[in-house]
């Protein structure tokens, strides 16, 4: 399908981001989060099977939202949300969901030699959210809804809806294309913001992009139909924009200052918990 370059959504920004090891950072909330806002940081990870694995240690987290999901792979995870904590396997397909609130500790990495592929999204949090409880949730891949193409990875799209509540106005999808396939995304009312990462493959958006690169779209509510060369994973996040100031601490983003401090206080609370019970 040809479109006209009255409904045609361009590319405003594209990057390939910066890799250390088998993780690639896209976004952060410095540079291209305050372009795609409430999306405010992206890592894509990549490692052969046999190869070195990407580990994220025990961290933390307050204000933010994470969500990782693996496009290939198998990965484990332990977090400090509820009584217990949470410990498992994600397979591939899978999501992990964490909302760090006032304060959140969590890790993860491979949990065998095999080829592992994913990516792991920043979400910012509305002012009445980016304090609340900690609380995580996992999905397995019969879990995740489908829309054609599409995995309704967060929020709706097609008459589906995603069993991870989304914290404002947007949508978050992993977009699975044949070689040769084309798809349409008619974005719902208010998201102005839109933006896809490359898992693998190659595809035109209609500029050709193809693994590891991350293009913004312009800002407005006209279509965008990505047209795949080769079999393609892609993720694809659009929103209202998130109409805050990013307040940064090395693990955390809040609305303000004060926000900052309670939730970064919060993060030593749990800090001090798990070095009683000789996880930290």
């Amino acid at each position: 399908m040809t479109f006209s370059s009255t409904t045609e959504r361009r590319i405003v920004h594209r990057t390939r981001g910066s890799s250390h090891g088998p993780i690639t950072r896209l976004v952060s909330p410095g540079d291209v989060g305050e372009l795609i806002k409430p999306f405010i940081f992206l890592d894509r990870f990549e490692a052969p099977a046999g190869g070195p694995k990407p580990q994220f240690g025990m961290h933390p987290h307050s204000g933010i939202a994470t969500l990782t999901y693996l496009i290939d792979g198998r990965a484990q995870y332990e977090d400090t949300t509820g009584e217990h904590g949470a410990r498992g396997v994600l397979p591939t397909g899978g999501v992990e969901w964490m909302m760090a609130g006032g304060g959140v500790w969590h890790r993860g990495g491979p949990a065998d030699q095999g080829r592992v592929l994913g990516f792991q999204l920043w979400v910012a949090m509305p002012p009445a959210l980016e304090l609340a409880s900690a609380y995580s949730q996992y999905l397995d891949p019969q879990d995740i809804p489908h829309a054609g193409p599409a995995r309704v990875l967060l929020g709706s799209y097609g008459g589906h809806t995603s069993p991870i509540a989304a914290p404002s106005n947007m949508g978050y999808l992993g977009v699975h294309l044949s070689a040769g396939e084309s798809w349409t995304y008619t974005p719902p009312a208010g998201h102005t913001v839109a933006w896809l990462a490359v898992g693998e493959g190659h595809l035109s958006a209609p500029s050709p992009l193809s693994t590891g690169d991350l293009a913004v779209f312009e800002e407005g509510n006209a279509s965008i139909t990505l047209t795949a060369q080769t079999d393609t994973v892609l993720v694809f996040g659009t929103g209202e924009p998130h109409p805050h100031d990013l307040h940064m601490g090395p693990y955390s983003v809040h609305t303000s200052p004060q926000s900052l401090h309670l939730g970064q206080s919060g993060i030593r609370d749990r800090a001090n918990t798990l070095k009683a019970q000789g996880r930290l």
